[in-house]
């Protein structure tokens, strides 16, 4: 599990921890939970508001790691024995 976090929040080279992703993550679990919390306390949910609120945060998450994609470390490759 460790290991799957690890890929998920850093750069290519597995290694470098990625804020962008980070704040991504933390923004999609956020709108989860208030998502959830809004429809407990009211008992509305509008799916079609949902899905584009969902969209914008992919969406802009997905946009902001290709725009620093060229800054990021590269792959080490493993030493030769």
């Amino acid at each position: 599990m460790m290991k799957f976090l690890k890929q998920i929040f850093t750069g290519i080279d597995n290694e470098t921890l990625d804020l962008g992703r980070i704040l991504w993550a933390k923004i999609s679990f956020v709108f989860c939970i208030i998502s959830a919390y809004h429809t407990i306390k009211t008992g509305q949910f509008d799916p079609q508001a949902w899905a584009i609120g969902a969209s914008a945060i992919m969406a802009g998450g997905g946009g902001a790691i290709a725009l620093k994609s060229k800054t990021e470390p590269a792959k080490m490759d493993p030493p030769i024995q």
